[in-house]
């Protein structure tokens, strides 16, 4: 038993284990190689019901609790983090929509996304303004009872294949931070075109693609909130998602460990098993031991949104630091204990390497999460987590 699981949640996990070895581990290397959209993935956790799991009951989704949730992660991003990705921009591309919508636009946006039969996905960053937000370009203007987009959005995962996308746009260019608000805008908006697909190391067959808004007019009743409320919105919703990248990252790392656990032992050298090697065999207990202490952050985190914690920022973004830089050192290792075989696309080892270096980018970089806890350790003047 992981964290004291329950049977719910070990049941979920387990659901999300068989499916992902079954289905999305065989294809992995394949959907990698060729950067091909996996509609057939997307298909089969549709049919799970892991798209919607996070989703509330009340439109169709699974209610599922947030420890549930990231165990399900961990799982599929042991087997294929491009398939986990797809599956946590949709909740990403949602979440706003749950913590700031109306009921109206709930009823009208969130069945079909709960249900899978739509993906969302989530535009916040540019060109110009990644980890500083507040250096947006994008624009939108009110004019009557719509909005005027205009702007490009880059990085946005899900990009194309998804049908709604929860944009960040500024209202009011003179007020920094306060002056960027959220909307809802549905494929096919006019106005609203995809810009390039991006040529990427690692999560190759996640759709990764700009957003291009050419005076795109959006009704004044996607937006989602109060205007102005768009930036605190999406630190709001990155504080719920960063657990769901820790786990994605705890999903490569073990998947990494258990193929160097497995290579060590049946490789032989100097007339035994190479595990059996003191400076191999040191090498694997501080990678075992690197990974449970990175799972524990991650369900913690999510543990803690589940007990109803109000504030949650420092062990959220203490969840996602360390779980992704364990990552980047667990699978580093796992190919030095391959050795030139680890190298080689023959074995999968490059592939947890490339797709791994993402979890450290991508909801916040490892320097932004530092500069996080650093901020909420001067505030709560402690360094008890919270």
């Amino acid at each position: 038993m992981q964290f004291g699981l329950n049977d719910e949640q070990l049941a979920a996990k387990e659901a999300a284990r068989r499916l992902a070895q079954d289905r999305f581990a065989p294809r992995a290397a394949e959907i990698d190689a060729s950067a091909e959209f996996p509609w057939d993935n997307v298909r089969l956790l549709r049919e799970a019901g892991f798209l919607g799991m996070a989703f509330p009951e009340e439109y169709g989704g699974g209610g599922a609790d947030h420890v549930s949730h990231v165990a399900v992660k961990e799982e599929i991003a042991r087997a294929c983090l491009s398939t986990c990705t797809i599956m946590a921009a949709q909740y990403l591309g949602s979440l706003p929509l749950m913590l700031a919508g109306t009921p109206q636009q709930k009823a009208r946006f969130l069945p079909p996304l709960a249900a899978g039969e739509r993906l969302a996905a989530f535009g916040l960053t540019e060109a110009g303004a990644g980890s500083d937000a507040s250096a947006m370009r994008t624009s939108a203007r009110r004019d009557g009872d719509s909005y005027v987009l205009t702007g490009v959005k880059c990085f946005v995962t899900n990009g194309g294949a998804a049908d709604f996308y929860t944009v960040f746009a500024k209202t009011d260019p003179q007020a920094g931070t306060r002056g960027i608000s959220a909307f809802m805008v549905e494929k096919g908006t006019p106005g609203f075109s995809f810009g390039k697909s991006e040529n990427k190391l690692g999560i190759r067959a996640s759709a990764t693609r700009e957003l291009v808004f050419d005076e795109c007019r959006v009704p004044v009743e996607n937006r989602l909130g109060a205007e102005g409320s768009g930036y605190k919105l999406a630190l709001r919703t990155l504080d719920h998602t960063r657990p769901g990248v820790g786990a994605e990252a705890v999903g490569v790392a073990q998947a990494a460990f258990d193929a160097a656990l497995r290579y060590a032992s049946e490789r032989s050298v100097f007339g035994s098993p190479l595990a059996e090697k003191q400076v191999i065999a040191f090498m694997l207990a501080d990678m075992a031991t690197q990974l449970e202490a990175a799972r524990l952050l991650v369900y913690r985190v999510a543990a803690l949104i589940d007990a109803g914690a109000t504030t949650f920022t420092l062990a959220a973004a203490q969840a996602k630091l360390f779980a992704s830089e364990m990552a980047h050192h667990v699978v580093d290792k796992a190919l030095q204990i391959h050795g030139g075989y680890g190298y080689m696309k023959e074995f999968p080892l490059e592939r947890y390497y490339r797709d791994q270096r993402i979890t450290e980018i991508y909801e916040g970089t490892s320097e932004i999460q530092r500069l996080v806890i650093a901020a909420q350790l001067l505030r709560n003047g402690s360094g008890e987590r919270r």
